[in-house]
């Protein structure tokens, strides 16, 4: 999705969520989505792209607020900023989002569960926007079922072996260090899986597969083979591994819905732009009741969503409160809502709203993987209704 350096408009910033210095974030990103820097990427080679984009976030220090700096502590990153930052680049651009995103997300457990030795040799080089980091917890048969994974890492001596695959890594084949989750068996379950750093060049460690989806993203299918890497490698305890991946997902989950609510506003002003200028019947697209009828849906819908992410955010935040069933609550319904409004400009859109290279026809493929990663609707729903059924 090209950005024609287009700047979102933020009148949700007087909500009693904000504070003054989410002011101060937004004109940072205002800053750097005019600078050019998201005009200037080829979107047709996403590896080349990530790499340009995470380093021109970098230098524009816009990584700072995702990406926990060596001496600080991952778990007082601001949800609210995060959020922000995903809403105004996903409405820029979707690489650029994703793109961020992956930099907080497969730096996050290293921040809380690293030595000081691994924070002070990674997390400078990821704000910086100098090595891409990715977050290895999927596989083939355990992508929302996490527990269920079969990647082993075995003790010995002074040393881990990783023997196994990871699958859907974003970043995969492109990144320059990985925070990878494997069993180790200290206990049944979610219980006895461990959290270690990876790089590409360890021996053993290989891209089985490199895979391409509708929206251009870099995704790969990592092998293991007798990979050997220290045990100074290993984040946090034996055994805590799961914790360590839940606590960043925490972190970061309200804000897969800001970057939904970014697709969502951009279709919405897209439309907007479309009914005011597309001229038909001796008037306006926009004069048309039903064209009115669909905008009145989308814009209501968007900001009911916004709603729930940034109270989830603001629970976070300032509540220091859990944040399970709110995150999940704007999770699916900002991913769902941004599926209709998207389906609704691309209708609006006619046949220009399928043809490759508009911006609504971007969206359209952008938006469909949200409401699958990082939780799929369906499990969304599930965490919710168990939430409200556990004892008061």
């Amino acid at each position: 999705m090209s950005s024609t350096a287009k700047v979102i408009r933020r009148e949700w910033l007087d909500w009693p969520f904000f504070e003054p210095r989410h002011h101060a974030v937004g004109e940072a990103l205002d800053r750097f989505v005019q600078s050019g820097a998201l005009d200037t990427i080829d979107h047709n080679d996403v590896d080349v792209a990530c790499r340009k984009l995470v380093r021109a976030m970098g230098e524009a220090g816009v990584l700072d607020c995702a990406v926990a700096a060596p001496d600080g502590d991952a778990t007082t990153i601001d949800s609210r900023s995060i959020c922000l930052s995903r809403e105004s680049l996903a409405y820029a651009d979707g690489l650029a989002d994703f793109a961020f995103a992956m930099q907080g997300l497969g730096s996050g457990a290293i921040a809380l569960g690293g030595s000081a030795d691994l924070r002070k040799a990674v997390l400078p080089k990821v704000r910086a926007g100098e090595w891409l980091a990715a977050f290895a917890l999927s596989e083939k048969e355990a992508g929302s079922d996490v527990a269920a994974m079969s990647c082993t890492a075995r003790a010995d001596g002074n040393d881990y072996v990783i023997d196994g695959e990871k699958t859907w890594i974003s970043n995969g084949g492109i990144a320059d260090v990985y925070t990878l989750f494997a069993r180790t068996g200290e206990a049944p379950g979610a219980r006895g899986i461990s959290a270690f750093v990876v790089f590409p060049d360890d021996p053993g460690f290989g891209i089985a597969d490199r895979i391409d989806v509708i929206a251009p993203h870099p995704l790969a299918t990592l092998r293991f083979t007798n990979c050997r890497i220290p045990a100074s490698r290993r984040l946090g305890a034996p055994g805590g591994g799961f914790k360590l991946a839940m606590q960043t997902l925490d972190i970061f989950r309200a804000s897969v819905a800001a970057a939904a609510l970014g697709f969502a506003r951009r279709a919405l002003d897209e439309a907007l732009s479309h009914a005011r200028s597309r001229h038909m019947f001796g008037a306006t697209l926009g004069d048309l009741q039903l064209t009115q009828a669909a905008l009145g849906d989308m814009a209501t819908e968007t900001d009911a969503a916004a709603l729930l992410t940034y109270r989830a955010a603001w629970r976070r935040d300032v509540q220091k409160l859990p944040t399970t069933r709110e995150a999940a609550m704007a999770k699916l319904t900002a991913t769902e809502t941004a599926q209709r409004v998207i389906d609704r400009a691309v209708q609006m859109f006619g046949g220009r709203g399928v043809r490759k290279g508009e911006i609504v026809e971007s969206l359209y493929r952008e938006i469909r993987a949200l409401r699958i990663y990082e939780g799929a609707t369906e499990v969304q729903k599930l965490i919710v209704a168990r939430d409200l059924l556990k004892p008061r």
